[in-house]
């Protein structure tokens, strides 16, 4: 007998399936260029700019490979580095144009993807699959 999939992989799953699909999408939309390590940071990134640290932190890795991958975003044209309004003398790393572009792309995508789960989930348990995972979030998300 084979023994059921923990609930971290049943979670991990539709994930990739998502991620793989979101990732074919931009690249299809002209956005070939950006790695899953990038969208890593990239997505951590908050309305207003992120310092470094924070998206380090936040992603799970080390400032030094944080730094690599936002200097390879910022030479693509998917994040630029300003001044910190708050502290002159640190930068926040903020969402550029084409990033931003990206950005809707991704979304279109990922309703899309949304819109085949609700068809095989059916709306009623796509809306408490959605409940259950926000709460969960509220233990899981330290940065929400």
């Amino acid at each position: 007998m084979t023994e059921p999939l923990n609930t971290g992989v049943l979670l991990f799953l539709p994930y990739r399936a998502m991620e793989a699909r979101v990732f074919a999408g931009l690249a299809a939309a002209g956005f070939a260029d950006l790695s899953p390590a990038q969208a890593r940071v990239f997505q951590r990134i908050a309305p207003g700019g992120s310092r470094l640290t924070d998206l380090a932190e936040q992603a799970g890795i080390t400032k030094q490979s944080a730094g690599f991958l936002v200097d390879q975003l910022e030479r693509s044209g998917y994040v630029e580095r300003v001044p910190d309004p708050a502290d002159g003398r640190a930068r926040l790393v903020r969402i550029a144009e084409r990033g931003a572009r990206s950005v809707e792309a991704s979304r279109g995508i990922v309703a899309e993807v949304e819109a085949e789960w609700t068809a095989h989930l059916g709306r009623r348990r796509m809306e408490q699959l959605r409940e259950i995972l926000t709460d969960l979030r509220e233990i899981t998300d330290p940065w929400q």
